[in-house]
């Protein structure tokens, strides 16, 4: 009995020697659980294909000396009906990723044809 406690005491203590028998099994059941547990525990974790798409494009120096962020992002995400509201959209969409941002200047980006496919947005902290 007392030979068994010693081993499951190893496993629980993570005490044996690197290399051996009983180190093999603890990191193949590690490995085991890191690879299986998705197959048949539901985390309840989904890909983020809602999240909002967002570029960051650069960082540029405004005329006063301060950095600006320049991020691009699809139309249909901060498409609206005059410049103001796009500024809005834009700062909303930018909150989850670069926190409280303030648009500075808000430029259409068109493709040939002419329609606006996505909005360039210089950003300050």
């Amino acid at each position: 009995m007392s030979r068994v406690w010693r081993t499951l005491k190893g496993y629980l203590f993570w005490t044996h020697d690197r290399g051996s028998f009983h180190y093999d099994v603890m990191v193949s059941l590690i490995l085991a659980f890191i690879f299986l547990a998705p197959r048949f525990v539901d985390f309840k974790d989904q890909p983020g294909d809602n999240l909002p798409h967002r570029d960051r494009v650069g960082t540029v120096t405004a005329p006063d000396g301060t950095k600006l962020s320049v991020w691009l992002a699809p139309a249909a995400q901060v498409d609206a009906q005059d410049e103001d509201m796009v500024r809005v959209n834009f700062e909303r969409a930018l909150r989850p990723v670069a926190g409280a941002v303030r648009v500075d200047r808000v430029e259409p980006v068109q493709d040939q044809s002419g329609q606006i496919v996505a909005y360039r947005a210089w950003v300050r902290k």
